[in-house]
C-alpha cells in the first residue's frame, strides 16, 4: 500500500505555497486567532475535492481539462481556457514573488534577479519529471515538503501560543470587510484550482489510463490514505503559521509583509528561527512554481489539445510575477490579492469535478454515492458564497 502514496503529497505543495504564507501571516498578526476557523473548514474541504479529483483519474483515465474539453463547444473551451490562465498566472504570481522574497531575505539578493533564480530552478525541476518520470519528481517534491514543513512550524514551538484563543478561533465569525477579504484569501491559498486540476493527472499518470475495474477499489483506498495524510501535513504548516503569527506578531510594526514578519520572528525568536522560515519559504516557492506549471500545461494540454515545450511556458507564465517584482509593486499585497484571484475561480475547477465524479455515465459503479455528492455540493455552494460576499463587500462602502 505504501508505495501506491505520492500524488497527493505533490498536490498538496500548492496548499503550502507562498501566497499560504503571507494570507496566513496577514491573519495571524492582524486578526489573531479569529480566522483559525477558515483554515480548519478548507482544509476538510480540500480532503474531500482532492479526493474526488484523484478518483476521477484513475476512473476515467482522464484529466478533468480533457473531460471538459471533449464536452464543451468550443468557445467555451476558449474561455474555459482564458480562465484557466488567469488562475496560472495568479498561480505563477504567488509561487515567484514568494521565493524571490526568500532569497533576498537570506542571501540580499534583488527581488527581479531572485525571481529569475525560482524560475530557472522551477525549470530543472520539470525537466526531473519530464525525463526521469513521475515517482523521481515525486520524491524531490516529498523532499521539498518536508523542508517546507520544518520551516514554518519549527518557530511555533518557541511561540507562546494562546491554546484557549486557538480553541475561540474554531468558532466562525468575521470582523469586518478586511477579514472576509482575508478569509477568501486564505481559501483561494488552500483549495486552489490548478491543484484540482493537477491531481487528477497525477493519479492517472502514476497508474495508468486503462486500469482494471478489479484494481480501482483498492487504488481508491490508497488514494484516500494518500490524500488525509498529505493534507494533514499541509493543514498543519498551514495552522501554524498562523498561530506562529497570531503568538509572536501582534501590533509589531511592518508584520503586514512577509520581510517585515521574517524581521519580527527574526528578533522574537532568534537568528536560527528566522533563517530556517527563509529556507521554508523558499522551498516553498521552488517547488510550488513547478506544481503551477505542471498543472498549466495539463489544462492546456486537457482544454484545447495543444501542448507546447515546458520551458515556453515557464518563460510565459514567469512574466507577470517578473513585472510585479520590477515595478516596485508591494511583493506581499501582491500575494495576498493573488490568492483572492484563485478563490473567484474555484467554482470554474470544483462545479463540473462534483458533477462529473456524480454521473454515472462519466463514471459508471464508482459514481459518488448520494450523501457524498450531496457534500460535494454543500461544499461547492460554500465556497460560491463567500466569493458573491467577497465581491459584494468589495464594491461597497460599509464593514
Amino acid at each position: 500500500m505504501i508505495w501506491l502514496l505520492g500524488p497527493a503529497f505533490v498536490a498538496a505543495i500548492a496548499y503550502v505555497d507562498p501566497g499560504n504564507v503571507a494570507a496566513n501571516l496577514t491573519a495571524g498578526a492582524s486578526y489573531g486567532y479569529l480566522l483559525v476557523w477558515v483554515l480548519v473548514l478548507a482544509n476538510v474541504m480540500a480532503v474531500l475535492i482532492q479526493y474526488l479529483s484523484a478518483k476521477l483519474g484513475l476512473v476515467t483515465g482522464q484529466t478533468l481539462p480533457s473531460l471538459l474539453g471533449s464536452r464543451l463547444s468550443r468557445r467555451s473551451r476558449l474561455l474555459f481556457w482564458t480562465q484557466a490562465e488567469v488562475v496560472a498566472a495568479a498561480t505563477d504570481l504567488a509561487e515567484v514573488v514568494g521565493g524571490a522574497l526568500a532569497l533576498k531575505i537570506l542571501f540580499g539578493l534583488p527581488l527581479v534577479i531572485g525571481g529569475l533564480i525560482v524560475g530557472l530552478v522551477s525549470l530543472g525541476l520539470l525537466v526531473v519529471q519530464s525525463r526521469r518520470g513521475q515517482r523521481p519528481f515525486e520524491f524531490v517534491v516529498i523532499g521539498l515538503l518536508s523542508v517546507i514543513t520544518i520551516g514554518f512550524v519549527t518557530g511555533l514551538f518557541l511561540s507562546p501560543v494562546d491554546w484557549s484563543q486557538t480553541a475561540t478561533g474554531l468558532l466562525p465569525r468575521f470582523d469586518g470587510r478586511e477579514t472576509v477579504l482575508l478569509a477568501a484569501s486564505m481559501l483561494g491559498a488552500t483549495v486552489m484550482p490548478h491543484a484540482i486540476c493537477l491531481h487528477s493527472s497525477l493519479a492517472r499518470d502514476r497508474h495508468g489510463d486503462r486500469i482494471a475495474a478489479t484494481r480501482i477499489p483498492r487504488l481508491l483506498r490508497a488514494t484516500r490514505i494518500d490524500v488525509v495524510l498529505a493534507l494533514m501535513v499541509a493543514g498543519s504548516v498551514n495552522i501554524a503559521m498562523l498561530l506562529l503569527a497570531a503568538a509572536s506578531l501582534p501590533g509589531v510594526a511592518g508584520t503586514d509583509s512577509i520581510p517585515g514578519a521574517h524581521h519580527a520572528i527574526q528578533s522574537a525568536l532568534g537568528p536560527t528561527v528566522g533563517a530556517v522560515f527563509g529556507i521554508g519559504l523558499l522551498a516553498s516557492g521552488l517547488a510550488s512554481t513547478s506544481i503551477g506549471c505542471y498543472a498549466g500545461s495539463t489544462i492546456m494540454a486537457g482544454l484545447l489539445k495543444v501542448g507546447i515545450p515546458l520551458a515556453w511556458r515557464r518563460a510565459i507564465t514567469l512574466i507577470p510575477a517578473l513585472i510585479v517584482l520590477a515595478v516596485g509593486f508591494d511583493p506581499t499585497r501582491a500575494l495576498v490579492l493573488s490568492q483572492v484571484v484563485l478563490s473567484v475561480c474555484i467554482p470554474f475547477a470544483l462545479v463540473p469535478l462534483v458533477s462529473y465524479t456524480s454521473r454515472q455515465a462519466v463514471m459508471g459503479r464508482f459514481a459518488n454515492p448520494r450523501p457524498l455528492t450531496a457534500t460535494a455540493w454543500l461544499v461547492t455552494g460554500a465556497v460560491v458564497c463567500l466569493n458573491l460576499a467577497l465581491i459584494v463587500l468589495s464594491f461597497t462602502d460599509g464593514d
